[in-house]
This record gives C-alpha cells, sequence and structure tokens, in this order.
C-alpha cells in the first residue's frame, strides 16, 4: 500500500460493534485510515469516517453504515482527521445509518434489562449457596473498607464496658440459633438509623440505630432481622445480583476498568433492596431469635414503627425499612408470630442497656457511671 508523504500514527482501541471488548490497535493516517492490530485489519476510506461524542481529549470514529468504532487520544492525529476527513460530522441519519443504530442499541438495551431483571437475580439465588462460608466471610471483609467510605468513614464505636455488652449480647443471641458462622457486629457513629448487613456475616450498625430504640429489645430485634439475612445469606445475593447487573453495564457503556463493578457492588451492600419474601423470612427468623434468647420477640414490630414515623416526619425514609410501604403489614405480623409474651421480658437489664446506648461516648465516662451487670432475664 502507498504510503501518504505525511503519515500519522497513534495507538488506540477498536470495538468491533458486536461485543463490548477491546482491541488494541495501531491507526495509520494517511490516504486512508488503516486499523491494525491481533486479528483486527481496517482500512477505511476518508469519506467514510464520522466523530462520535465524547469527552476529549477522546476521540471516537465511526465508520458510516457500519456499527464499528474506534477510539484514540492522540492530538496530532485528532487534528489530522479534523483536515482530511471532509464528512466527519456529517449527519447520516436521512439515510437510515443512525435510525438503525438507535434501534439496534434499543433492542440490546432492552435484552440486557430484561436479563438484569429476572436473569440476574435468579442467577445470584442459585449461586449464593454455592459460595463457600470461608470465602464469603473473606468477601465480606474486603468490600467493608468500601462500604465505610460510601458512608463518609464514619469513626468506629469501640467504647471497652459498650463493646463488650454488644458482644455479650450477640453471644446471647445466636446461642443455639445453629449459624455456620459467627456474626462480627461492629458499630459506627452515624445520623442514620440502620444496620446493613455484608456477606460472611459482617454487620454494621449506624449508631443513630441505638439512639433511636426505645429499649435494648428493640434494638436485638433489628440484630436478629440481620441475622435472619445472614442466615438465608440474602447480602450475598444482593452483592451478586448488584454485581451481575454491573458487569452487564459495563458491557454496553464499554466500562471493563471494574469502576462500576466496584461501585455497584459497594451500593448494593449499602441498600440492600431485598424482596418482600426476604424481608417477611427475616423478621420471622428475628422474631424466633428472639424468643429463644429470652426477649421480646415483638419489640422489632415496635421499632419498625418508631423509625417510620420519624422518617415520615424528616422526609427521608431509612435503609433499614426496605420495604417502607409495607411497615404496617410487617409489624402485624411479627406480633401474631410472637404471640403472648413473657411478663417483662427482656434480652438485657436496664443497667446493661444504658452502658451499651454509651458505646459512641461524647465525651470521657464520669465517675460512678454505670458498670456492665450480668443481663436479666
Amino acid at each position: 500500500m502507498n504510503v501518504h508523504p505525511s503519515t500519522i500514527t497513534a495507538t488506540g482501541t477498536f470495538f468491533d460493534g458486536r461485543s463490548a471488548r477491546p482491541h488494541p490497535v495501531t491507526l495509520r493516517l494517511g490516504d486512508r485510515l488503516e486499523i491494525v492490530g491481533g486479528e483486527i485489519r481496517e482500512d477505511w476510506s476518508l469519506y467514510d469516517i464520522r466523530a462520535s461524542e465524547t469527552e476529549p481529549p477522546t476521540m471516537r470514529l465511526t465508520l458510516a453504515g457500519s456499527p464499528t468504532r474506534v477510539e484514540f487520544t492522540d492530538e496530532a492525529l485528532a487534528d489530522a482527521i479534523g483536515t482530511r476527513c471532509p464528512d466527519l460530522h456529517v449527519d447520516d441519519e436521512a439515510h437510515g445509518g443512525v435510525l438503525r443504530l438507535v434501534l439496534w442499541s434499543i433492542a440490546a438495551g432492552l435484552s440486557v434489562l430484561l436479563v438484569a431483571i429476572y436473569g440476574v437475580p435468579a442467577a445470584a439465588g442459585l449461586i449464593a449457596p454455592l459460595v463457600p462460608q470461608k470465602v464469603e466471610s473473606q468477601f465480606g471483609a474486603s468490600i467493608d473498607g468500601q462500604v465505610v467510605s460510601l458512608l463518609g468513614d464514619p469513626p468506629l464505636c469501640d467504647d471497652p464496658a459498650g463493646k463488650a455488652v454488644l458482644d455479650r449480647l450477640v453471644a446471647r443471641m445466636i446461642e443455639g440459633a445453629g449459624l455456620q458462622v459467627a456474626p462480627v457486629v461492629s458499630v459506627r457513629r452515624h445520623k442514620m438509623a440502620n444496620a446493613l448487613t455484608l456477606p460472611g456475616g459482617h454487620v454494621i450498625v449506624l449508631a443513630d440505630l441505638i439512639e433511636k430504640a426505645n429499649s435494648a429489645d428493640e434494638f436485638a430485634g433489628v440484630l436478629a432481622h440481620e441475622f435472619g439475612h445472614v442466615v438465608h445469606r440474602d447480602p450475598t445475593k444482593a452483592v451478586i445480583t448488584a454485581g451481575g447487573v454491573s458487569f452487564l453495564l459495563s458491557l454496553i457503556l464499554g466500562d471493563l476498568t471494574g469502576s462500576t463493578l466496584i461501585i455497584g457492588v459497594g451500593q448494593a451492600a449499602i441498600s440492600a433492596g431485598y424482596s418482600r419474601d426476604a424481608e417477611r423470612a427475616a423478621d420471622a427468623y428475628g422474631v424466633a431469635m428472639m424468643l429463644r434468647a429470652g426477649g421480646n420477640g415483638a419489640a422489632l414490630a415496635t421499632i419498625l414503627e418508631h423509625i417510620d414515623e420519624d422518617a415520615e416526619k424528616e422526609g427521608s425514609p431509612t435503609g433499614f425499612l426496605r420495604s417502607h410501604p409495607y411497615t404496617k403489614e410487617r409489624a402485624a405480623t411479627i406480633r401474631r408470630l410472637a404471640g403472648e409474651q413473657k411478663p417483662h421480658a427482656r434480652i438485657l437489664s436496664d443497667e446493661d442497656w444504658q452502658v451499651l446506648k454509651r458505646i459512641c461516648p461524647t465525651s470521657k465516662p464520669k465517675p460512678g457511671d454505670a458498670k456492665p451487670k450480668a443481663s436479666g432475664d
């Protein structure tokens, strides 16, 4: 092939229009535009090259009537393309090229949407039980830092006395529960009444939840509910679903750097939108756990209603409610499952509850502050 006296060479990325797989290529601009790399051998007429919208310094070129495209960031090549391609900014819509591409894009988008809505969640339900508990725990620990970062890096609440009460409470709740992995519960200072459960039993309690709880049983009821999600591996299913959807989105957008996937997984851990069936199952598990531990099984209903009322007043529904419109239905079901409560049933003594509420102290403890005592029955 003849070489143009002012041939310009640069590197770029080629997309064949059939998949989002990027192909590293070398571009040579002379009398025509050669695109070469691996199995890619393209020879474009300068009259058929069109420019697509993109953010500088990236330049995206397409071939008229073809779904293929090439991207590069070389300024010299971009300037030469602008000079040598007379129809670079011609609108091909009148010839039906753009319309065909739009229709194909819509069809592809709808296909991906259907897979994301129906296929990915179904696959997540099948995959999650196959993930070894050790791997799931490691996965939860690995995304813990990302979740904390997305929350704004709230400080860890680790007052020794309060942490001791919390650990004792968790141990009492999970005793005889048959959990394959012991939950790891941490508290972080945050102005949101919420509890986040990550894969592998990592539970992050945001301190305002403790503040809004009127009793230890209300707080423990929320923990028991989250432990229900741990048992049913709902966080792992949610993360797998989010990862699958994010991966599909990456294919459509051509973002294979992993940023979309990483953000999707982190957001899923923060705002896991479990199904109503999953919420009901976690509620039922939580009630049973509270009753077995000697607590008030109906306390979860009370705090759900309390947080729901506060959320409506503030106009900011909390993530813990998740199925917010169905709070009344959930509360009624919880009370029915709890049945008749033993008089004065409580999972912690009043003294221990006061100590736990100070797990995020705003000041140093004063002499005479309550010390943790044995839990009441």
